[in-house]
């Protein structure tokens, strides 16, 4: 497919909308009642520290919502606004946060049914309305909706975009991308849908066993068992991989995609020298500058002494999940919650999700005497959703007070 023609020609239909409907206002005031909070601009105000009885909170720096995030459920609320009697579709979550989607189900939005892995569009006709969700679509999905006669309404994240055109400057020269993220994830789901030819590694160790084929050779089934469901269709690492460029899934850990970009650049320059490297290997800064600050401020909040952290934000999202991986490094007893409900006030527990793990309960989460809670979130999670989890916080330790 000639993704480049495609987009020239979706990007010139009138039936493709990638700015608002002229409802901005109205949006805005709506995000604002239902998603800020009193509560943590009070904690802004105060320099991050909130203290209660004998409960400290202190709140990142950089936390929940970031203005792609923002700007696509904005533009979600100004399509109901705009198409008011008009079926409604989301190909996905709008956003990884299980509130927002909940609330778009009562604003009389569907969601894209999923039947074995498989989005299941027969539902969708000409005339209805698709929104494409923050993290992007793939496209094959953008040219079955346009070729259905159906309204795109496109919130792709700007950063996300941006990651394409680096795919896209990637198979223009005949380079295999390479992807750091999750192969199944949204995000690079719709990435590599960009690519000719492309490998996903989800981390360091995946991509040093990479690096270590390109320069000594290796087992190539080996390689492409390793790899199942990570590649594109007839990926020949004996072939695919004398020129590659690197891009990822924005929400990765940002550290870990440096290193992994600094890996192949050295790995191409020590196979080809560095007279060839331009020859063989493309590299372009696609980190999100959202997910930077919000592990930026991860890091400093884990150098304080917390007695434990909190991290708020759905199960699925990618970058949610790394700022819980910067609290466990540190050894910190840290819990996932998607919700300030995981928080049960009464018996002093909390159900929340350890890193790689289902769901579990642990009891008596909140120790008695003085504590000091820290306390971030995701970049899909509302203020109003820190704030119920705060609360919470507060109100089981007054019960563990007596």
């Amino acid at each position: 497919m000639d993704t480049k023609a495609f987009k020239r020609a979706l990007n010139s239909s009138e039936r493709y909308h990638r700015k608002g409907f002229g409802h901005q206002e109205e949006a805005a005031i709506a995000l604002n009642t239902e998603y800020q909070s009193d509560l943590i601009q009070e904690i802004r105000n105060n320099n991050y520290h909130l203290r209660r009885g004998n409960v400290t909170i202190r709140l990142a720096q950089s936390f929940g919502f970031c203005w792609g995030v923002e700007r696509a459920v904005a533009m979600a609320y100004e399509t109901r606004q705009h198409f008011p009697s008009e079926r409604i579709w989301i190909t996905n979550e709008i956003i990884h946060n299980p509130s927002v989607n909940q609330r778009l189900r009562e604003m009389d939005v569907q969601f894209i049914p999923v039947i074995n892995t498989e989005k299941d569009f027969s539902g969708v006709g000409a005339g209805d309305v698709v929104i494409l969700p923050a993290f992007g679509a793939s496209v094959s999905e953008m040219q079955l909706l346009n070729d259905n006669g159906c309204t795109i309404v496109d919130t792709t994240c700007p950063w996300v975009s941006k990651v394409w055109n680096s795919v896209e400057k990637h198979k223009k020269r005949d380079y295999t991308s390479i992807v750091h993220g999750k192969y199944n994830h949204e995000e690079t789901v719709a990435t590599t849908s960009f690519a000719d030819k492309y490998l996903v590694v989800l981390n360091l160790d995946q991509a040093n066993f990479v690096a270590n084929y390109i320069l000594k050779g290796g087992d190539k089934e080996e390689f492409l068992t390793k790899f199942k469901n990570a590649h594109s269709e007839g990926f020949d690492p004996d072939r695919d991989l004398d020129c590659i460029g690197i891009a990822n899934q924005t929400t990765m850990l940002k550290s870990e995609t440096e290193q992994i970009g600094k890996l192949f650049e050295r790995t191409m320059m020590q196979k080809y020298g560095p007279a060839a490297l331009n020859d063989h290997f493309m590299s372009f800064n696609t980190i999100c500058d959202a997910t930077q600050e919000r592990q930026d401020a991860m890091f400093e909040l884990v150098d304080e002494d917390l007695t434990l952290m909190v991290v708020i934000g759905g199960y699925n999202s990618s970058n949610t999940t790394h700022l819980q991986e910067i609290a466990i490094e540190r050894n910190i007893p840290s819990y996932h919650i998607d919700s300030a409900a995981r928080i049960d006030v009464a018996n002093n527990r909390v159900e929340h999700k350890p890193l790689g793990c289902d769901l579990e309960v642990k009891e008596n989460w909140l120790p008695e005497g003085e504590i000091v809670v820290g306390v971030t979130s995701g970049a899909s999670t509302p203020d109003k959703v820190v704030e119920d989890a705060i609360a919470r916080i507060f109100e089981t330790k007054t019960v563990v007070n007596g």
